[in-house]
């Protein structure tokens, strides 16, 4: 079965919030983004003065010009996501040669792909995707985080781990090729008009409980609105940088395979 997804124009943003500097990096840039993009992804460097933000914007560019280059499928597998991590990872590594400063820069990654088999997501570290309906969390992506680790060995609860000293140590992220990681990838095929995927780093995951999150879609607002209520809020709340995207679901039209459609045709005559 494949899908014809279409998306309404997303909405996104990148805020330094109290920080001296945004280690943050989406891609594309919000006033290049409209409805006929397919490729979206959040990332949070992690490193400070060992550059950070290089490495955000780097994983994004590693991203999209290996899908430039190599991506030839209508969907992209888990096999190619981890074969574009390696690429990014030899490229850190090129780039701390020549800048031994910047030893230690990592990035975390959030990636979502808009499909004809449907909608394919990955993440490496603690930023999140959501799916959403009807103002209702759909799914969550699963933190690769230390106090997550915890909750799920039982050591701590879900409520501890949201004001623990150590909530912001990952235990997965980007780094390059001496410290290779993979990412937790899900094609998602349950997808209906009107849904909407939020791709957020920890600046606004941090802000908003869920239900907070709920309350903010569900009040039917367009995805602009839903932009800028959640850019307020975290303009007082929010310690770290922030910066998510917002895809709304404009439409999805189930196709048959040929095989499929076949097969309906000669039983449609017995």
């Amino acid at each position: 079965m494949t899908m014809n997804i279409t998306i309404e124009r997303p909405f996104a943003a990148t805020e330094k919030g109290m920080r001296i500097n945004n280690e943050d990096f989406i891609y594309p840039l919000s006033e290049l983004a409209d409805s006929g993009q397919r490729l979206f992804m959040v990332c949070d460097g992690v490193g400070g003065a060992e550059k950070g933000e290089i490495a955000s914007a780097l994983a994004c560019d590693s991203f999209q010009s290996f899908f430039e280059t190599f991506f030839e499928d209508d969907d992209p597998s888990e096999d190619f996501i981890n074969r574009v991590i390696r690429y990014t990872e030899s490229r850190f590594d090129e780039y701390v040669k020549s800048h031994p400063e910047a030893k230690g820069m990592a990035t975390t990654l959030t990636f979502l792909y808009v499909g004809v088999s449907g909608i394919t997501i990955a993440h490496i570290g603690d930023s999140r995707i959501y799916q959403f309906r009807n103002g209702k969390i759909l799914r969550a992506t699963e933190d690769h985080s230390l106090v997550n680790s915890w909750v799920k060995l039982g050591r701590i609860t879900r409520e501890e781990a949201i004001v623990h000293p150590q909530k912001n140590v990952i235990t997965r992220a980007i780094t390059g090729t001496d410290d290779s990681v993979c990412a937790d990838v899900a094609l998602i095929t349950d997808i209906q008009p009107g849904d909407y995927f939020l791709m957020c780093t920890d600046g606004v995951s941090e802000c908003f409980t869920d239900e907070k999150l709920e309350a903010v879609f569900s009040r039917g607002l367009n995805a602009e609105s839903v932009k800028n209520m959640i850019v307020e809020y975290c303009a007082d709340e929010a310690r770290d940088n922030f910066s998510f995207y917002i895809l709304p679901v404009l439409g999805v039209q189930k196709i048959a395979g040929y095989k499929q459609y076949l097969l309906s045709f000669f039983y449609s005559l017995a």
